[in-house]
């Protein structure tokens, strides 16, 4: 499936993000056709690149994007690691803090009246939540335990025939971390998911009825 991109208010390609343009059309197309089934949620914000792809599609569907990010970093955003950006570190708290730039890219895409920032872990958002979902974006911590987290909280809310997609697939443990590939092999285990396939490192499911 490919729907024409719309042309963004804001420079998509300038927005910090690991998310492959590819990967972000998959995301638009797929938000798109679920926006018929409820609203889109999307766990691990960051900057608000994947938000963008998926804030233009909840707009032309008119649904409502929740997204969830504490906005601390992940690990692998931590001062020492690997991807830690020092423009993302506050140096009065001592802590990462995305969400200034969250919020710049939400008001420069114009998208302040579709996105619904929840700014809290996964499971805090997740404890009381009672909305059906059409379509759940993890991309979230990359441990076992967050990747897991995020699992168990969202998964479930997915309406039948809407989409779980995940990012950062690697069989290869070369290749990347292995948490969001062990998700995404244990949804396809559990029968309730339908695998659409991979676009890049973009794992593509569909809920089932049962």
């Amino acid at each position: 499936m490919a729907d024409k991109m719309p042309k963004f208010t804001v420079n998509i390609d300038a927005v910090k993000g690991f998310l492959d343009p590819r990967e972000g059309q998959e995301l638009y197309d797929r938000c798109l056709a679920a926006g018929e089934l409820g609203p889109t949620l999307e766990i691990g914000s960051y900057c608000g690149k994947s938000t963008v792809y998926l804030g233009e599609a909840c707009r032309l569907a008119g649904r409502s994007l929740f997204a969830v990010d504490h906005h601390r970093g992940s690990e692998e955003h931590q001062p020492g690691e690997f991807y830690h950006d020092p423009e993302l570190f506050d140096s009065v708290s001592g802590l990462v803090d995305t969400f200034r730039l969250f919020r710049q890219t939400l008001r420069e895409a114009g998208l302040e009246q579709v996105v619904v920032p929840i700014v809290a872990a996964t499971q805090v958002a997740a404890r009381d939540w009672g909305t059906p979902l059409g379509m759940v974006f993890i991309d979230g911590g990359h441990s076992f335990e967050a990747a897991q987290a995020d699992y168990d909280c969202w998964a479930r809310h997915i309406r039948i025939g809407g989409i779980l997609a995940i990012h950062d697939i690697f069989p290869n443990p070369n290749d990347g971390g292995q948490a969001p590939y062990s998700i995404w092999r244990q949804a396809i285990a559990s029968g309730l998911f339908e695998d659409l396939g991979v676009v890049r490192t973009l794992g593509v499911l569909r809920r089932k009825d049962g």
